[in-house]
Formats: structure tokens, C-alpha cells, sequence
């Protein structure tokens, strides 16, 4: 980790406190350009919003796949206070950033509050492959 990551780190960290003192959960996060520059910063809103996908890592990437170039969104790094979710590490691979850098990883995160993990859910599948198969082909197709 070079010294400018430790800095933008030590902002994503600012965030999730200033959150806290908002009323908010406490979990911040900033996207920066290749150069450092602060494009774009968000907290934690879920109670607030009463939306369960309001975590700043999401808000952030949902942003850069909107407003990104995918070359520039590439180039750029997420600085954040906790290592992602589940959810938003998707969020994160679908909208193309280039890497994230995190404060205290989820294992540590539960050390410190056992009541942030969360259970496994079943899958199962897969199944009906010929029907689920088609409209996948129609879309792709075309």
C-alpha cells in the first residue's frame, strides 16, 4: 500500500465517522481517479433511506457505471472503510473499477460487532435449463 493510499483511506474512515455523527451506520467510502483525485464519496444511509442497499461501496459503484467512462472507471480505486459485501463486490466487478483498498476487513468487523454477519441462504438449481435458456438467447441474439 503506497503512502497516497494510506491518506484517501484515512478520508474513507473520516466519512464513516462523520456518518455517525449524522446518525448514520457507520461506513464510508470515496472513489478516486488514477492520479488521487476525489471523484466521488458516500456513507451508509440504510436506516435512513429504510433501503437495505443504501451501503456506500454500492452508491459508489452504481455511480461510476453511470457517469464512467468503462477505460476511466478502470483506472480508478474505492477507499473504504470496510471490506465490501457480498452485494456490493458484485456492484463493484459489474460497474468495472479498477481496485478497492479497505480499512478493517469483515472478520474483524464482526470481532467487533458479532450481530454484522449475516447467514448463508440456499441455492438451488440450477434447473429448467431449456426454458430459462431461451430468453437469454433471444436477448443475446439480436
Amino acid at each position: 500500500m503506497r503512502t497516497s493510499d494510506e491518506t484517501l483511506l484515512r478520508r474513507a474512515i473520516a466519512i464513516a465517522d462523520a456518518a455517525v455523527t449524522s446518525g448514520d451506520a457507520p461506513y464510508g467510502s470515496l472513489l478516486a481517479d488514477q492520479h488521487g483525485t476525489i471523484l466521488v464519496e458516500a456513507h451508509n444511509t440504510v436506516r435512513r433511506d429504510e433501503d437495505i442497499t443504501a451501503h456506500p461501496e454500492l452508491k459508489l459503484a452504481r455511480w461510476a457505471a453511470r457517469e464512467l467512462e468503462p477505460e476511466v472507471a478502470a483506472r480508478t480505486t474505492m477507499y473504504t472503510s470496510c471490506q465490501p459485501c457480498a452485494m456490493c463486490t458484485g456492484a463493484v466487478v459489474r460497474s468495472g473499477l479498477g481496485r478497492v483498498v479497505y480499512a478493517l476487513a469483515t472478520e474483524q468487523l464482526i470481532a467487533i460487532n458479532p450481530g454484522s454477519s449475516w447467514r448463508d441462504v440456499p441455492q438451488v438449481g440450477p434447473a429448467l435449463l431449456d426454458e430459462a435458456s431461451a430468453p437469454i438467447r433471444r436477448y443475446y441474439a439480436t
